[in-house]
């Protein structure tokens, strides 16, 4: 990976390459095990440009409707601490307890929170931007060499954990996205029929 990455211009022309290693890598997209996430994760300048690259996730009206918190060493564990008094209060205790070891095993862990703007770009829509940013960092980080998992778990929705984060009333966890070194390759898992999915609109 570069140390620095291109950063094109306002304006400049972006020509559309083709590119073999890309296509083999997006074939092979498959999530890491989060508790099997483990150092070394990415340090400050490699989580910089995975940003940078969840940054350019489509985002109709250029709202950037979406804001990262990053989550590491002493702070990730304070935070961790915090959720594990939550859990004693969740509906299942055990099982919520047993999630945090999801948020636990990885050395970085980034909060992407959807912040929906205001205006004529209906919410829905940035929304699904932010899911675009987590899916981004996702295919960003495996580019780089690291393991990555999108989690979504009770504390993705619960009122006191985004009250912690700082999340205004309208913003919402789009995900917790899980970075580090995977300590086994993941395995494949089963996928769609992607025929039995499509069908081609007639008039």
């Amino acid at each position: 990976m570069p140390a620095k990455l291109p950063i094109p211009d306002l304006g400049a022309p972006l020509p559309t390459v083709s590119s073999a290693e890309m296509l083999d890598r997006l074939a092979t997209r498959r999530s890491a095990s989060a508790p099997l996430l483990a150092a070394p994760g990415p340090d400050d300048a490699q989580l910089r440009d995975l940003l940078q690259i969840a940054a350019r996730a489509p985002d109709h009206g250029k709202l950037f409707p979406w804001r990262f918190i990053v989550l590491r060493d002493g702070s990730k564990a304070a935070f961790v601490e915090a959720l594990r008094r939550l859990a004693d209060h969740q509906p299942d205790a055990d099982k919520a307890r047993t999630a945090l070891r999801k948020l636990e095993a990885p050395p970085v862990a980034v909060v992407v929170v959807s912040s929906p703007k205001a205006g004529a770009i209906p919410a829905w829509e940035q929304e699904l931007s932010a899911g675009s940013v987590c899916t981004l960092l996702l295919l960003a980080a495996q580019a780089m060499g690291f393991g990555a998992n999108w989690i979504t778990d009770w504390y993705s929705y619960d009122r006191s954990v985004a009250d912690r984060l700082g999340l205004a009333a309208a913003e919402r966890v789009a995900g917790f996205v899980y970075l580090g070194t995977s300590s086994e390759p993941p395995l494949e898992r089963v996928r769609p029929d992607v025929a039995a999915l499509t069908t081609a609109w007639e008039a």
